[in-house]
């Protein structure tokens, strides 16, 4: 066939193919040709320059940004979210809204959603969240003690129970505190049997949610108690803790900070979590970045949620 033949020929199925929406099918059927050759006339198309595919990118999304943070801390994906400021309050209740999409448009059959208690930004997901198709075997766990002072208690509750109803699943609370006062009263309530139902879980956990916190604890952590002591977080900072995950501190690399205090917490450990298929942190705000820059190093999580503001921070670093 003639160059120009040729040419023209693929120009036809191009067309016929983009913008009259047809399918591969109808055109073989159209011009008496097989299915196999479409398929390379089209792909022909675009190595003539005759299809140049452009992806207009709308604005409020970010994904060369995305792209980027991925490559960098060898992600498994990152959702960077539009913010008008960069403002502590705003910045959860964008970022709970995101990660509540990311979560309705993941959930799978006998998944296993582990959840931080206490985080704001999580509530803030939960709030958002809508009601999604029952799905078998779903359940949901807490992965932090999720009592303390019975004034914000039921934060703790609504995040577990409000989410299971959500999912269609089924609820495992973790009974205990946070943090205890000390190792031995750790070592009691564990071995309480509905605490061990719900640590037996742990390692089952599919997709982990979880906050990403700075030194200085957020307002509804400080409030729920499960907090360490000034002269403690002291101690964090001497030993150059940056922040924590599920109260367990690491510094600026990531690298654990072990000062005797993580054998008073009840939580899925940072191993654990790095084991999880989605370890989802969704964290954001200038207060926090040194935190989640901490934990990226670590690997603690494989997936980011975050404001623009701080990915454009990580991106540079």
């Amino acid at each position: 066939m003639p160059r120009i033949d040729e040419l023209r020929m693929i120009a036809r199925v191009a067309r016929m193919y983009y913008e009259w929406d047809m399918r591969q099918s109808e055109i073989a059927k159209q011009l008496d040709l097989s299915q196999a050759t479409v398929s390379r006339l089209i792909g022909r198309s675009k190595e003539e320059g005759i299809i140049r595919i452009s992806v207009n990118i709308p604005n409020g999304v970010h994904t060369e940004l995305e792209e980027t943070l991925v490559k960098k801390f060898g992600l498994r994906d990152a959702i960077v979210v539009d913010s008008l400021e960069d403002n502590e309050k705003m910045i959860q209740r964008d970022l709970g809204t995101s990660a509540a999409y990311y979560l309705e448009s993941s959930i799978r059959p006998n998944e296993v959603i582990g959840i931080s208690s206490w985080s704001a930004t999580l509530l803030a997901l939960v709030d958002t969240l809508h009601l999604s198709p029952r799905k078998p075997g779903v359940k949901v766990v807490q992965i932090l003690g999720g009592v303390g002072n019975p004034a914000v208690e039921a934060h703790a509750t609504r995040l577990t129970s409000r989410m299971a109803q959500l999912v269609n699943g089924e609820a495992v609370y973790l009974p205990v505190p946070g943090v205890l006062g000390t190792e031995a009263a750790r070592d009691v309530l564990m071995t309480d049997e509905f605490v061990q139902s719900a640590l037996k879980l742990f390692d089952h956990v599919t997709t982990a949610l979880v906050g990403i916190g700075a030194i200085d604890p957020s307002p509804l952590l400080a409030q729920s108690g499960n907090i360490f002591s000034p002269q403690e977080l002291d101690l964090l900072s001497q030993q150059k803790a940056v922040g924590d995950i599920l109260l367990r501190f690491f510094d600026e690399n990531g690298k654990l900070v072990e000062t005797g205090l993580e054998k008073r917490v009840i939580s899925m450990s940072l191993e654990q979590l790095s084991k999880v298929s989605r370890a989802v942190g969704v964290a954001g705000s200038s207060r926090k970045y040194a935190a989640i820059l901490g934990a990226l190093r670590g690997r603690w999580i494989n997936i980011l949620i975050t404001d623009h503001f701080t990915a454009n921070r990580l991106a540079k670093e």
